[in-house]
């Protein structure tokens, strides 16, 4: 019997996270044998050439001289702040906890709409975000036993996407979609080759662990073409929800890949922190805005431009 167009593409976004977040894992076993600067020049080598080939294919390169647009540079910022926060956590944490902590992106987005453009938010999505980020508190948990400063880094880094997804909404649309992620990629790379040195200098690559970089960009391209399928699959509000199976995939690779085990205080509060997006989203449903907050922020509500 076959699936409904919402069915499909809820199935659609569940492969495409599952994808993103075992493109995490393969990050965060790397970083047991290398530093993440490393990581983030290794793996963005393999993910440049796939974008560029592809946006040359396309022709989202004929012209250059949209990359001189201002909106361009904090796209760029935003991103490599992300991704460095981001990678650096990852490396410390369970994979389960910085997922959790990464599911407050689109109450970010829309706190940031509303506070930097003006966007109407009603207070009820207010008292949805100020839970959702009790719910990230009680994750990182500070001054009790537990606490890690390097949760402060997953925090900073959902702050960075924002400031991302923000940029992104705001460049003109004349601007191909290709090319701002091209100079991302790239961006992100050559941070990654400046860092190297500065967090312990470059670990001479075996064969097993360059194939492992390939499967990771292997792995972004089938988590962002199965997430194009699933926008264009069924509706935005029944679909967007999906993305929270990535904790759930975070949370099953982290058993399997790293004997992590979730403890209570995390549970609770990523418990929150979705039930709180969820609530947002059926709001801006229940409002008919076109464009949920989840929509708006990157496909794996994480640092996008490896």
């Amino acid at each position: 019997m076959p699936l409904s167009p919402n069915l499909r593409g809820a199935l659609f976004m569940a492969v495409s996270m599952a994808a993103f977040t075992a493109n995490d894992a393969i990050s965060k076993m790397m970083s047991l044998s290398m530093n993440m600067g490393q990581v983030m020049l290794v793996r963005g080598l393999f993910a440049t050439a796939m974008v560029i080939l592809l946006a040359w294919h396309r022709g989202a390169l004929k012209r250059p001289s949209h990359i001189l647009h201002p909106l361009m540079a904090v796209r760029v910022a935003g991103e490599v702040g992300a991704t460095v926060a981001f990678l650096v956590a990852l490396a410390h944490l369970p994979l389960a906890n910085v997922s959790a902590v990464m599911q407050a992106l689109p109450l970010a987005v829309t706190m940031g709409a509303a506070l930097v453009f003006g966007e109407s938010v009603g207070w009820r999505r207010w008292v949805a975000i100020a839970v959702g980020f009790t719910g990230v508190m009680i994750i990182i948990r500070p001054g009790f036993e537990g606490f890690s400063a390097y949760s402060l880094l997953a925090l900073a880094s959902v702050g960075c996407c924002a400031v991302r997804d923000l940029a992104t909404k705001r460049i003109p649309s004349h601007i191909p979609t290709l090319l701002v992620s091209t100079v991302t990629a790239l961006s992100v790379t050559l941070c990654g080759a400046l860092l190297i040195g500065p967090m312990g200098g470059w670990t001479p690559l075996s064969t097993g662990e360059t194939g492992a970089f390939a499967v990771a960009a292997a792995l972004l391209l089938v988590g962002y073409q199965f997430i194009i399928m699933a926008m264009r699959e069924g509706e935005i509000s029944f679909i967007a929800p999906f993305r929270y199976t990535a904790l759930l995939w975070a949370l099953l690779l982290g058993y399997l890949v790293f004997g992590d085990r979730p403890d209570q205080a995390m549970i609770i509060g990523a418990v929150i922190v979705v039930a709180s997006g969820l609530y947002a989203l059926y709001r801006e449903r229940i409002l008919g805005r076109r464009k949920p907050a989840a929509e708006s922020t990157g496909p794996a509500m994480a640092p996008d431009g490896m």
